[in-house]
């Protein structure tokens, strides 16, 4: 679960920031102490997905979308509707101009 953070999200002190490149497409950014997830980033690209479990106060967040529904496994369904997009409209929708998945 994420909270779109899209290019707001600030890193005040970089030095406990673990960076772990999880795909040709995103980076996983952990915190080195604890090994807790704190967001992920597209690559190439100034967008942010922060782990919702990083902030304290979580009081009115709604799940909205699910992203690479088509991957999903089979034995889970959320209970609210929400917007779901397949991995080819995840990259078609986050592409960086020029299309396909972001790279170096």
């Amino acid at each position: 679960m994420v909270v779109d953070c899209a290019d707001s999200l600030k890193v005040e002190d970089a030095s406990n920031l673990g960076v772990y490149r999880s795909s040709e497409w995103a980076e996983r950014c952990f915190c080195k102490q604890c090994g807790t997830p704190l967001f992920y980033r597209l690559v190439g690209q100034n967008l942010h997905f922060a782990s919702a479990e990083a902030f304290d106060d979580r009081q009115g967040y709604v799940l909205a979308s699910q992203i690479f529904i088509d991957d999903k496994p089979g034995y889970y369904e959320f209970a609210n509707q929400t917007h779901n997009m397949t991995g080819a409209e995840v990259f078609a929708a986050f592409a960086p101009p020029g299309g396909g998945p972001a790279k170096d």
